[in-house]
């Protein structure tokens, strides 16, 4: 293959198999586009690795079935099928693979640890076996260890390390766009072929999220247009607010890549005006950057907390809080209406997802991985790093956290952010007659509004709010003084 002719004949020649993951597209994919101007024949390929949905990320099976339904459409276009292989990992799914003759593979990124860690044991493998293969960067502005401090370590800060980040970024120098081209015919790679209903979850209370989510390229890059037109301005006042449609929503395309982190990037800096929502955003871009940084660099960190010093935390075991809180019945307005919105449209308002997660860790004591599993199985955005560095943020034993002691007022957050609570309205109406000034603390209300009737209709509190404050403190200085 040194001579540069018989390279490119022998690429033509065999199968181009482009490995989907987290890349459901076609604008900025750099692995497709180079499959496609490099092969006459590609198949597109998604292993769907049942190891990782197993009793969690139920809501995802969703996502990625009508993911898999509109790209292959998309595809098609380009005279590509997109095939599914179920399999209980990767390594036994490229057993079967690596069986077939005369195909080469390319793939783009996911910068998660043990995504990594497969990278390079198949790359040994490819090589062993002569199969010819490229790896592409993943959908992120800087790969997971170019950012780094002057003295080689990394940051555990994010003012320090977004400041690096994005100065790296807009230095480099990038190629022409990758286009994606039409294949001369439409072939089939594997011999078996499978339904994609076969991974959806076998409950059908995802059949809600129709209503809300359409996971295509299509719809991605149409509400990422809308947002930068028309919300961005008012990012930085509207995001906190749950009542007003104030934030991007473009979170579950990002996760599973209809859309591209760098075309967000640019549509961004083609704003002619860049205010404070435009800041405001592109930093939480940062945080997403910062949080693949993060699991890199300390992978302890996926299952045990970053900051030692929470090992001994006195977490409580509840089953019967966990279950409130899990269905929205804690007796406390802005918590049960963000968790009654993350399970019927398997997404929740980024303030009131800190509000619900500090009242698991901080009102109730229990332990942040709970609250992360849980919202690990729910959320249609769920990402590894983002998930973990977020609870662990929360909860005080991450980088760069919110000191323990801040705990979240869940009454003082609905009349700051809701104040009228038209979000606890909508997604808890049994409470909706109650008067504006009763409505975040209904317990308050002393005469009967239409029946309503408080420890029937809705729970009281299942705790104090200053006494679980209390012992909430009172924990956190255990752990100071051991």
């Amino acid at each position: 293959m040194k001579n540069n002719l018989i390279y490119i004949f022998w690429m033509n020649e065999n199968t181009g198999i482009f490995w989907v993951r987290n890349d459901f597209r076609i604008t900025k994919n750099k692995a497709l586009s180079f499959v496609s101007n490099n092969h006459s024949k590609v198949s597109a390929i998604y292993i769907f690795k049942k190891t990782d949905f197993e009793n969690k990320r139920e809501a995802q099976r969703w996502w990625i079935y009508k993911s898999l339904t509109n790209f292959n459409q998309k595809l098609k276009k380009y005279n590509i099928n997109l095939e599914l292989m179920i399999a209980d990992t990767y390594e036994s799914a490229f057993k079967k693979i690596l069986e077939i003759n005369n195909f080469s593979i390319y793939w783009n990124k996911i910068y998660e640890p043990s995504y990594l860690r497969f990278d390079k044991n198949l790359k040994e493998k490819l090589e062993d076996k002569n199969i010819f293969f490229k790896i592409f960067k993943g959908n992120i502005l800087n790969e997971e260890n170019e950012v780094k401090k002057n003295d080689g370590t990394p940051f555990k800060v994010f003012t320090p390390f977004w400041r690096t980040a994005e100065s790296i970024y807009i230095d480099k120098e990038f190629p022409k766009k990758d286009l994606v081209k039409k294949t001369k015919s439409k072939i089939k790679f594997l011999t078996d072929e499978i339904d994609y209903k076969k991974i959806l979850p076998k409950k059908n209370w995802y059949k809600k999220f129709e209503d809300y989510w359409i996971p295509s390229e299509e719809e991605g890059l149409k509400i990422k247009n809308d947002f930068i037109k028309n919300k961005i301005k008012d990012y930085g006042e509207n995001r906190d607010n749950p009542d007003i449609n104030g934030t991007s929503k473009i979170s579950p395309y990002l996760s599973f890549g209809q859309l591209n982190v760098e075309d967000i990037w640019e549509s961004c800096n083609k704003i002619s005006e860049k205010k404070k929502g435009y800041r405001k955003f592109i930093n939480e871009l940062g945080w997403r950057e910062f949080s693949h940084s993060l699991i890199n660099y300390f992978p302890e960190m996926l299952k045990e907390n970053l900051r030692k010093e929470f090992d001994k935390f006195p977490w409580q075991t509840n089953k019967k809080y966990l279950e409130a809180w899990k269905k929205g019945m804690t007796g406390y307005p802005i918590v049960d209406a963000g968790m009654r919105e993350l399970y019927k449209t398997g997404w929740m308002h980024n303030r009131v997802r800190m509000i619900t997660a500090s009242f698991l860790v901080k009102h109730l004591l229990i332990n942040w991985k709970e609250g992360e599993k849980h919202f690990r199985n729910c959320l249609l955005d769920f990402n590894e790093a983002n998930n973990v560095a977020g609870w662990q943020w929360v909860a005080g034993c991450g980088a760069d956290a919110a000191p323990y002691f801040r705990i979240f007022n869940p009454i003082l957050q609905g009349e700051k952010f809701d104040s009228k609570g038209t979000y606890v309205k909508q997604w808890i109406p049994e409470i909706s007659s109650i008067p504006e000034n009763f409505i975040h603390k209904p317990w308050e209300l002393k005469e009967k509004i239409n029946n309503f009737e408080l420890g029937k209709d809705y729970p009281f509190p299942i705790v104090d709010h200053q006494k679980a404050r209390e012992t909430a403190l009172d924990a956190f200085q255990k752990i100071k003084k051991n």
